[in-house]
């Protein structure tokens, strides 16, 4: 399950497309934007969990709107930066997710979650 839940590639996706079709003068329809919605959802769940690999998806993203896939060559200098970030966000959402369920299992243990302090070196304590 920890493949379904990229939040950062689909957003990425969806923003660079746009990026790339601003950069190449071409104005998207209403119908290319839920396109994009679609197609970036859909290849974010498809997506590995390897640096890198959301450029490859993105060329999905670009051929399915009609856009020169060429156009990632204008991002691919910053993509490592793009890519941590991508990164940060689909952690974050697979730790906040796993709190919902946890505490909708009953197995969230709140007393450890407020805990002042945990995370402290046992010189601290």
């Amino acid at each position: 399950g920890a493949t379904i839940n990229m939040d950062g590639t689909a957003i990425m996706q969806g923003v660079a497309t746009v990026f790339i079709a601003q950069v190449y003068g071409l104005d998207l329809s209403v119908a290319d934007y839920l396109m994009v919605i679609l197609t970036a959802t859909l290849a974010s769940v498809g997506t590995a969990g390897v640096p890198g690999v959301g450029l490859i998806m993105l060329a999905m993203v670009l051929q399915q709107v009609g856009l020169p896939v060429e156009g990632i060559g204008l991002i691919i200098g910053v993509d490592r930066l793009l890519d941590m970030t991508r990164t940060a966000v689909n952690v974050t959402g697979d730790a906040m997710v796993s709190c919902v369920v946890a505490k909708s299992e009953g197995d969230f243990d709140e007393d450890v979650f407020y805990d002042k302090e945990a995370g402290k070196k046992l010189e601290e304590l």
